[in-house]
């Protein structure tokens, strides 16, 4: 079995070797399919991490009726740290919101001026709300509607946002079923390309399975080259598409960084880096040996 087994791997080496024209093809079959399909698993971890982001940026904030007391406010804070749903609760006092808008807007003369002009502080004490999950917003606010502490509440911003906030939430769902599903198709369009060229590749080598076929050669025998063949073909091109995903990864990281100045492609590629290398050796073999494996199953029907 074993003698058995280094022939197999013998022939199928110098199937890869001697069918030049046609492995070039192949090769490159796989490596565009190998390639798109590592890129797409990229652009998911890339996806995750914007609608990360800008699901970090939605919140909604409680501002507190004048009358309304620090200790109370407290309280009511720690009640609803306690709601599952909810993620973190910031506290901004009346005086603390008044420093943060003349820090923001102190270039801005005409608002300074109408600010100086009103005399007091016009701002309430508020709480600013993240909740786990941009769908968890409106059972929040119903509940901050329908609490004890519902008399302390000047308004809940909720529902001005709340257009937005959807928005977002759709956006991010629809681009996750667009990524799954177009990979899903991908992979499938990909697998008859490659099982197609790999079929015109085996067709030179009909006559020979044929014979050997006749002369008493087990099915296993006749089909392993053929796998072997398919497999190299599927890691040489996987080492080939991780090197120019690399290289397209290491060249357009500084020109997306100039747009998004705390985005490094680069770093998101080293990071998962192993995933990829992975997800492109097993697509690889797995496209390369089970096309070879079908392609040639109509051979040997003699």
């Amino acid at each position: 079995m074993l003698v058995t087994f280094r022939r197999i791997i013998k022939l199928g080496w110098q199937s890869f070797t001697r069918d030049g024209g046609v492995i070039v093809a192949t090769c490159f079959i796989l490596v565009l399919t190998i390639y798109l399909i590592s890129s797409l698993f990229l652009l998911g971890k890339v996806s995750q991490i914007l609608n990360s982001r800008l699901e970090e940026k939605v919140d909604i904030s409680v501002y507190f009726k004048e009358e309304a007391s620090d200790e109370k406010i407290i309280n009511v804070k720690e009640t609803i740290s306690q709601i599952p749903e909810v993620k973190e609760v910031r506290y901004t006092s009346k005086e603390k919101a008044l420093e943060e808008f003349i820090e923001r807007h102190k270039e801005d003369p005409i608002l300074m001026k109408s600010l100086e002009e009103v005399g007091t502080n016009p701002f309430l004490a508020s709480l600013n709300i993240k909740a786990s999950d941009p769908t968890d917003y409106q059972t929040i606010a119903d509940f901050l509607e329908n609490s004890a502490f519902s008399n302390l509440i000047e308004k809940i911003d909720f529902y001005q946002r709340k257009a937005v906030i959807e928005r977002i939430f759709t956006l991010t769902s629809s681009f996750k079923k667009f990524l799954f599903s177009f990979s899903v198709i991908l992979a499938f369009i990909s697998f008859l390309v490659v099982l197609n060229t790999i079929r015109l590749a085996i067709l030179n080598s009909s006559e020979e399975i044929k014979i050997q076929k006749l002369v008493g050669a087990s099915n296993f025998f006749i089909r392993g080259p053929f796998l072997v063949q398919g497999a190299i073909c599927g890691l040489f091109s996987a080492f080939i598409a991780f090197f120019l995903l690399s290289g397209v990864c290491w060249f357009l990281s500084p020109k997306i960084e100039v747009l998004f100045s705390d985005f490094s492609l680069w770093s998101i590629f080293r990071v998962h880096l192993f995933e990829i290398l992975l997800i492109q050796i097993v697509t690889g073999i797995l496209l390369g040996s089970i096309s070879s494996t079908i392609a040639v199953r109509k051979y040997l029907e003699v």
